[in-house]
């Protein structure tokens, strides 16, 4: 489209229904059809066009939705998670994915596709005609009038070259950094592992002192307040702290000494998903950990890395997970985790695994890093180039 609004020679406006067709083949018995694949909504990853993950047919499904290589796999539950795919295998998928495919080549290419579903303005479109609070889902009736404009087939087939030249860099960068998960979990494993010329230790005899973040009414958090709690929730997988999201709350810091956090302290999750592990760092107010933390502070012989690295590696993950108890909502008790045995070699040990680790993180991190400024060049020129406008 022109910059004055109107249309360049040989593009056209049309509605997203009039050149995409929402598939409804179903499968009553997959695997009788020989279909060995399923895909639900928690097997697509936000921005990724690949298919990485999926179930297998043989061990049970109820889905019923059949797609086929070539087409696209839409979320239309919480379409804010922006989870869009191509299928490069047959499979059955949830009922809370749309199977779409280009209603006729001529006029679309089949390959642009998913890209239009990716820009900026098909998402805000399909999340602002979602319906539902809790689990809230778009749907083709509104969907299909999506406005959109399309360039001549021969434009659109160059656009898909640049495109398929972003993606295929991105996806690449994305392999990278599987493999560099990879080998960063068996690293983690072979320096935990127990076959070193030192003995394991009670948590218990590392540890100077621990305790549960305490209580507090919740009509006393305060965007003014004098003291931060941090909960379960500012902190990821990864062990990093979001301090932005840390609420404040209006306590006298002195009344909370015992619970207040010093720079290296640990934190580790003790409800929900048990045994996420952070370090502390000083801020510029007092902060203490949230009721479902438990606060360990490391004593002078051990590196609060060290133990934090031990908890996120696989085998602490494994320690944490065979101690924790209770039904939907799994816990762990403090004492418990203090009686636990962890792998505890001398400091100049410690901090040698610190090192090995931290070095293919950081090379983590840069391959993260690159791979996200492929996807912000990508994102821009999906925008620029195949934007809707309702």
């Amino acid at each position: 489209m022109a910059d004055n609004g109107t249309l360049k020679p040989g593009w056209t406006k049309v509605k997203f229904g009039e050149v995409v067709r929402l598939c409804k083949d179903r499968s009553s018995d997959p695997e009788a059809e020989g279909i060995e694949r399923y895909v639900g909504l928690e097997h697509l990853e936000p921005k990724d066009l690949r298919i990485r993950r999926w179930g297998l047919v043989s061990e049970g499904t109820t889905f019923t939705s059949r797609f086929k290589p070539g087409q696209v796999l839409f979320g239309k539950r919480r379409a804010y998670q922006r989870k869009v795919a191509v299928a490069d295998f047959e499979g059955v998928c949830s009922g809370d994915i749309y199977v779409f495919e280009s209603a006729d080549p001529k006029h679309l290419l089949p390959e642009l596709l998913p890209f239009i579903c990716q820009t900026d303005q098909f998402f805000d479109y399909a999340i602002g005609t979602s319906m539902g609070s809790l689990s809230p889902r778009t749907n083709w009736k509104s969907l299909k009038d999506f406005n959109l404009v399309l360039p001549p087939i021969e434009e659109q087939e160059n656009l898909y070259s640049q495109l398929f030249s972003l993606e295929a860099g991105i996806d690449s960068y994305s392999n990278a950094v599987i493999t560099s998960q990879k080998n960063i979990k068996a690293l983690s494993i072979s320096l935990f592992s127990k076959d070193w010329d030192s003995s394991p230790i009670k948590l218990s005899k590392v540890i100077e002192d621990s305790r549960y973040g305490p209580r507090f009414s919740s009509s006393l958090y305060n965007e003014k307040g004098s003291v931060g709690q941090i909960r379960t929730t500012d902190m990821d997988e990864s062990g990093n702290i979001n301090y932005l999201t840390v609420p404040k709350a209006d306590l006298i810091a002195e009344d909370y000494k015992e619970h207040l956090l010093k720079d290296g302290d640990i934190v580790i999750s003790r409800s929900g998903t048990c045994g996420i592990t952070a370090i502390f760092s000083s801020q510029k107010i007092p902060v203490i950990p949230g009721a479902f933390l438990i606060r360990l502070r490391p004593n002078e012989k051990t590196y609060s890395e060290y133990l934090h690295e031990f908890f996120s590696s696989p085998l602490g993950r494994q320690l944490t997970a065979s101690i924790a108890r209770g039904g939907v909502q799994k816990n762990i008790s403090g004492s418990q985790l203090l009686e636990q045995e962890v792998p505890y070699p001398i400091q100049e040990r410690q901090k040698e695994v610190v090192s090995k680790l931290d070095g293919l993180k950081k090379a983590e991190r840069n391959l993260q890093e690159r791979q996200l400024m492929l996807q912000r060049m990508k994102t821009k020129f999906l925008n620029t180039a195949l934007g809707g406008f309702t």
